[in-house]
């Protein structure tokens, strides 16, 4: 079993902990996402399954753009057909209130429609929807839906709501691109499109007006391309018409990753990290690897152990998609309840002042140890115990 590097220390509890800082107030888990922390092969979603084999799926593009980006848009249109099969839908900063001429300005470059998106606008193939000024974009059920937001939030990040609204609805069928912008907007919600086996494309820094959107999202290490903006459709084609992204029928068609291939692959990941992956869930793995096949459309699985002998960097960024994290403040919120009355006894049969610690292993960003400690801290107020507590999270 590989050995584990300490990833944080987090200290909590009913009294000051070794450290010596103070507990910070409890927040309630219903004012919390729900969800824990788990950097581990995450399973592949029914949803993700379920819109693969759902007739007349098509993939949809979320392009995320703020200062300078016009003109990276008007560069990104003027070079797609107008059949691609996709549909498109740009999330900008604008001000409330504000009259937006972008649909009417993108529609000079490009033959596909061109609409303001609006709430209950159905998304269709070789179309463009511009989402309005003001509010956050979201998406249910292939279905845009403009939600308002109080005027007074901070910060106001509406392309990572989007990018994260459709990493949750269209799952594997979700690309989202981020072109020039000040600041970070994109970068988390682009992280949620990865994690459910989306596509991540990004402007090339060098080509953009203002380089701090791009920066960032290439600085996660998610970016399956990073490209200036004309050169992006013919990418983008390629991409959405490989095996990967293509109906049941065509997948059927497609050869799977045999089991050979597999095992080499394995051996190569085991020889460059360490870890070995032959015993995970290997319908994950083979969508994984078939994911990463079709970015470089590679269309046979030998050709795929070869691309790895000849470029040991892409066996670091297999790894790293392998491990993507799926992870969330109390997540599967009945395990944590179930947690619930174990944490009191166990808190009960300890004397005052007592040290308490726990190990959460795999534990990705740190949610799930924060959300222990948040439960931690209730169950001794509501018990009216006072302990130390020291949490250690670890991850590969």
């Amino acid at each position: 079993m590989p050995k584990q590097k300490t990833k944080q220390k987090a200290t909590r509890g009913g009294s000051a902990a070794r450290s010596g800082a103070s507990a910070p107030k409890a927040r309630k888990r219903s004012d919390a996402s729900k969800g824990g922390a788990r950097k581990s092969v995450p399973p592949e979603s029914q949803a993700a399954e379920a819109a693969q084999k759902k007739p007349g799926a098509f993939p949809v593009v979320a392009i995320g753009a703020s200062a300078g980006g016009l003109e990276a848009l008007e560069e990104l249109f003027d070079s797609m057909p107008a059949d691609t099969g996709m549909a498109f839908v740009v999330v900008t900063h604008q001000h409330p209130g504000h009259t937006s001429l972008l649909p009417e300005l993108l529609g000079k470059q490009t033959d596909m429609p061109v609409v303001e998106a609006a709430d209950g606008s159905k998304l269709q193939p070789n179309r463009v929807f511009v989402g309005p000024p003001g509010g956050h974009l979201a998406i249910l059920n292939g279905t845009l839906h403009r939600m308002e937001t109080e005027k007074k939030e901070a910060p106001h990040l509406p392309i990572d709501y989007f990018f994260r609204s459709l990493a949750e609805d269209q799952q594997e069928r979700a690309i989202c691109i981020v072109l020039s912008g000040t600041g970070t907007d994109g970068t988390i919600g682009l992280k949620a499109v990865k994690g459910a086996s989306g596509m991540v494309m990004v402007q090339q820094p060098q080509s953009a007006k203002y380089a701090g959107m791009p920066s960032s999202a290439i600085a996660t290490g998610h970016a399956d391309y990073i490209l200036p903006p004309p050169a992006m459709p013919k990418q983008l084609i390629a991409y959405a018409r490989g095996p990967y992204l293509q109906g049941a029928a065509v997948a059927a068609e497609a050869p799977a990753v045999p089991p050979e291939p597999m095992q080499k692959i394995f051996v190569l990941l085991r020889s460059r990290t360490g870890h070995d992956f032959s015993a995970y869930k290997s319908n994950t793995l083979r969508r994984r690897i078939e994911r990463r096949m079709n970015v470089h459309q590679i269309k046979k699985p030998n050709q795929c152990v070869r691309y790895l002998q000849e470029n040991p960097h892409e066996i670091d960024i297999l790894f790293k998609e392998l491990l993507i994290t799926v992870t969330n403040f109390f997540r599967d919120p009945d395990a944590w309840e179930a947690l619930v009355p174990a944490l009191e006894r166990l808190i009960k049969s300890r004397p005052e002042n007592y040290t308490l610690r726990v190990w959460t292993p795999g534990c990705a960003t740190g949610e799930e140890a924060f959300s222990l400690a948040i439960l931690l801290r209730e169950c001794m107020e509501k018990l009216k115990r006072r302990l130390d507590v020291q949490i250690f999270g670890t991850d590969l």
